[in-house]
């Protein structure tokens, strides 16, 4: 039985299309910082974000950029708990880190070290194709540690990464 490739969707899809998925995945932190964004508009920034790329002219939104490298320092601030580095974070298993002494306890904390992890790609792939690049070592930690083709994380970064690099010539 051959299972399906759940990446090629997103080798694929067009680039605007998958920075609206990832607005849509940041919904709630991005409305803590008063960027609230229904799925079109998600998808519609995702669009813009791409057409900057393409135009080598990235898109500028300020409060944007002030918004996801908020969502990504307090994600960081929640691998540091464990005296984690986002890329130590990645290559972490769950089982290493202390702190948790019921099965409950262990899915909470699992559950932050995921969602900090996933945040803060997600912010940094925003972040890079907004051609803020302060963060765009991140997503070639990502890169480095998603070596299955079905890594989606992993393949968008990467996608990233390559829009960012033809961009900037």
């Amino acid at each position: 039985m051959v299972l399906p490739d759940r990446g090629a969707a997103f080798r694929h899809a067009p680039l605007g299309e998958l920075l609206g998925v990832l607005l849509r995945q940041l919904r709630r932190p991005l409305a803590a910082h008063d960027l609230v964004l229904t799925d079109a508009e998600a998808a519609a920034l995702g669009e813009r974000i791409a057409a900057g790329l393409d135009a080598r002219a990235p898109l500028d939104d300020p409060a944007l950029v002030t918004a996801l490298t908020a969502i990504i320092r307090a994600s960081e601030a929640v691998l540091a708990q464990w005296q984690l580095s986002f890329a130590q974070a990645l290559i972490t298993p769950m089982d290493a880190i202390s702190g948790w002494e019921s099965t409950a306890d262990f899915l909470e904390i699992a559950n932050e070290k995921a969602n900090a992890e996933l945040r803060i790609a997600t912010s940094a792939a925003l972040l890079t194709a907004l051609g803020a690049l302060d963060f765009r070592a991140y997503l070639v930690e990502v890169v480095a540690r998603g070596a299955a083709d079905d890594d989606l994380d992993a393949v968008i970064a990467a996608r990233v990464l390559a829009a960012t690099t033809a961009a900037n010539g």
